[in-house]
């Protein structure tokens, strides 16, 4: 007998309406009340993904419909955050690829879809907002097809089902000119073509452990997917560890997920999702069985961490004043904790007391963990995002390389390209559509790729979009400048003033405003000439009886650019750190007195 569940994950680009999807389907299924206000993008419940419109964690809920459980999965779409996606693909039997009507699919789209393919997940492809002035059903459907072609789809995955409409609006049709009505077309497609859970009710308990919740009262959670017999509270289950080792527990807790709230379950059966307390440390990647003796199932291989960013703790004049977490064994069990859920970083001790290394798939995924630090009250230090490097079997060094898809107005292809020299890349295909827009594809170092983003913006007025993948290490491909213009470098402490302000203005772009705390060894500028430029923001006006008409009129100050976090980590070099707290972002030197900032540059150069 067919089991009536469902299980599967959406995948789609940054921004092409996933998340708006699920809160669709949610609506359809009796989630909401006809008097309850619905909550826009209810799935995306961290801060930093409301404020950033992207999907950071991988989340599941489940909506019912027809005597069926439809569990949907919601994956990020950026790269950085690839093995949250590469887990989840061990949770569902079927994927929703959402692609833009407009754009069509992405490079994101692709990273994601061809991991679903290689589990031999079954896609129906949803070609959203429709209502779009420059919607193309006809052509996204064709270069969905030539995607699939490209990842080496299967027979059976290629023949895959198309739906069209606009989440937004609340409906989907299985044709393109067909009666806008509702989202049932969907739904029953979803009955229809995804298949039921490859899952034996009757075999012993199996789970393979794919996501790691947190519940205040009962510690640790188990997400997976049950691939036989079922669990409930008081069961003996045991961990099979992926070192090889083994541990028993009793489940004190099960969980289900459904609508947009967790709740304690009877327990958890055959084919479903399920959460299960218990266990004290329970990782990503374990098997959970009723029988220690069980083969541990196998566990989907993660893309390498390719870029390093040191933390440690805030050594500056103002640390302490803004944070409650400022010790270095705050930061380590942080970043301890930070490993148990998410497995696509990892987190070394160095030689330095109060200097960690982190490494991550991207310099986001890490500037996303220090601003979920700031807003947990830690004041910490960080470096300039450094990639891995390493070496082949006959010494030579080896890089990460990524390749690049930009698409922007044609009108800036030659300043991208431009750029794309400097940073070492290599273009690989260029189209020009009629509508003007240019596409590039380029290989590149993944240090080229750090700042690359900010730098597109400025060349495209805002109208270029970016988005890579990892594609290989390769032989080194030799020194790139990152930054041409130098800093102004404050040389006292106290409070920035209008008056030196005012001077320093002629010397270059500054980051500080009047009234800003400001100390010694802090950039609060950009000096156009390369090189450090000691200057003195914190000077105060002599007043003596002399006045002249006109003096002391105070002449308008630009306001100071402000950067954010990303921008800051991609703007600083290598002998300058970001201070973040949670009031304050402050760009540094490593070393803040001068003379010994000196000493350190001589004994370097030898």
């Amino acid at each position: 007998m067919s089991v009536p569940i469902r299980n599967l994950a959406i995948i789609a680009h940054v921004d092409h309406g996933k998340t708006t999807l699920v809160d669709q389907l949610l609506q359809a299924g009796g989630t909401y009340r006809d008097n309850q206000a619905t909550e826009e993008r209810a799935m995306d419940s961290m801060d930093l993904e409301r404020e950033k419109g992207i999907t950071i964690k991988a989340k599941n809920t489940s909506i019912h419909w027809k005597d069926h459980t439809i569990n949907i999965v919601d994956t990020p779409g950026h790269a950085d955050f690839g093995a949250e996606v590469e887990r989840v693909m061990k949770m569902v039997d079927g994927v929703l690829l959402v692609v833009d009507a407009a754009g069509g699919p992405q490079a994101q789209t692709r990273f994601v879809l061809r991991k679903a393919l290689q589990q031999g997940l079954k896609p129906i492809v949803v070609v959203n907002k429709l209502d779009r002035p420059l919607a193309d059903p006809e052509k996204v459907h064709d270069m969905v097809l030539e995607l699939f072609l490209d990842l080496d789809a299967s027979e059976e995955q290629f023949e895959a089902p198309f739906l069209y409409g606009s989440a937004r609006d609340g409906y989907f049709m299985t044709d393109p000119n067909g009666e806008r009505k509702d989202c049932e077309p969907l739904l029953e497609e979803i009955l229809r073509y995804v298949p039921a859970p490859d899952a034996d009710p009757e075999a012993p308990f199996k789970m393979l452990v794919s996501n790691v919740d947190w519940d205040d009262y009962v510690g640790r959670v188990a997400v997976g997917k049950v691939l036989g017999g079922s669990v409930k509270k008081g069961d003996t289950v045991w961990a099979l560890r992926r070192d090889g080792t083994k541990v028993s527990a009793k489940v004190t807790k099960t969980f289900s997920y459904s609508g947009l709230s967790t709740h304690d379950s009877e327990g958890g059966s055959a084919g479903g999702i399920v959460g299960v307390a218990g266990f004290e440390d329970i990782d990503i990647g374990e098997t959970l069985a009723a029988d220690g003796e069980i083969e541990p199932l196998p566990f989907v291989d993660i893309d390498p961490p390719t870029v390093q960013m040191q933390f440690s703790i805030n050594d500056g004049p103002f640390a302490g004043k803004e944070g409650k977490h400022v010790t270095s064994r705050a930061i380590r069990d942080r970043l301890m904790r930070e490993l148990k859920t998410n497995i696509s970083i990892q987190v070394e001790d160095t030689d330095v007391s109060g200097v960690f290394n982190v490494s991550a798939r991207g310099a986001m995924q890490i500037a996303v963990l220090v601003e979920t630090m700031r807003r947990e009250g830690f004041e910490l230090c960080v470096s300039r995002p450094n990639v891995i490097f390493r070496r082949d079997d006959e010494g030579k060094l080896l890089e990460p390389f990524e390749t690049l898809y930009i698409e922007a107005p044609g009108e800036y292809s030659q300043g991208i390209l431009k750029a794309l020299v400097n940073r070492k890349g290599v273009m690989e295909n260029m189209e020009t559509e009629a509508s003007g827009a240019t596409f590039i594809q380029a290989v590149i170092p993944t240090r080229g790729i750090i700042g690359l983003e900010t730098e597109l913006v400025n060349l495209t007025s805002g109208h270029g979009i970016m988005s890579h993948l990892f594609k290989e290490y390769a032989p080194h491909a030799g020194e790139i400048v990152s930054r041409t213009t130098g800093t102004l470098v404050s040389m006292d402490q106290g409070v920035a003033t209008t008056y030196s302000l005012q001077a320093l203005l002629e010397r270059g772009t500054l980051f500080v405003g009047a009234g800003d705390q400001i100390y010694a060894g802090m950039i609060v500028g950009e000096n156009p000439r390369a090189g450090d430029l000691p200057v003195n923001p914190v000077k105060e006006k002599h007043l003596d009886n002399m006045r002249s008409a006109g003096k002391d009129k105070t002449s308008k100050m630009a306001p100071p650019l402000r950067f954010s976090l990303e921008r800051s980590i991609e703007y600083i070099e290598a002998d300058e750190l970001v201070e973040a707290t949670p009031k304050s972002l402050r760009l540094r030197k490593r070393i803040l007195d001068a003379n010994a900032r000196k000493r350190a540059a001589k004994a370097a150069k030898g």
